[in-house]
């Protein structure tokens, strides 16, 4: 499936419609700008009704990404697994104003689902990723001077 998919949110979810494709980093452009080298995503969207007649949509996502670490900055993979439960709300407002704990998205005719997924694997990126063990940086050979060498030599004269 390509990222320019859209979906009538409302229609989708009265239908109870259901979707599922793939993603790689270049339908995800946020998710590059924020530092991931590279993703493979599998997603499922399902349109669902609640008990109380409201629309919402339910999002499934999992893969891989690439971001970098954050001690040695080499790549580390993070494995994504994501399962949202979204209620279909009329405005920006009403989703704001509401204090229920319950998240929401501004239901359109026209929702792209990449930016539904991303929007997802966003919140659930690590906000700080390392490595549990980084590998210990490149042994110096000595071509580069010490900055205190030439210090500590001169020292050791005025000293004797």
């Amino acid at each position: 499936m390509s990222g320019a998919a859209t979906i009538d949110g409302p229609k989708f979810a009265h239908e109870r419609s259901a979707l599922s494709g793939r993603l790689s980093i270049a339908a995800l452009p946020r998710l590059a700008e924020s530092g991931c080298r590279s993703a493979e995503i599998r997603y499922t969207l399902e349109g669902r009704m609640d008990a109380a007649g409201k629309a919402g949509l339910r999002i499934k996502v999992d893969g891989d990404v690439e971001v970098s670490c954050q001690r040695c900055l080499q790549g580390l993979p993070v494995p994504m697994s994501v399962d949202a439960d979204l209620e279909l709300t009329a405005s920006r407002d009403a989703a704001e104003a509401a204090e229920d704990g319950v998240d929401r998205v501004v239901a359109s005719r026209s929702m792209s689902v990449a930016e539904l997924v991303e929007d997802e694997l966003l919140l659930a990126l690590p906000m700080v990723p390392m490595h549990a063990a980084c590998a210990a940086p490149a042994k110096d050979d000595g071509a580069r001077p010490m900055p205190f060498a030439a210090l500590a030599e001169l020292r050791k004269r005025g000293a004797g």
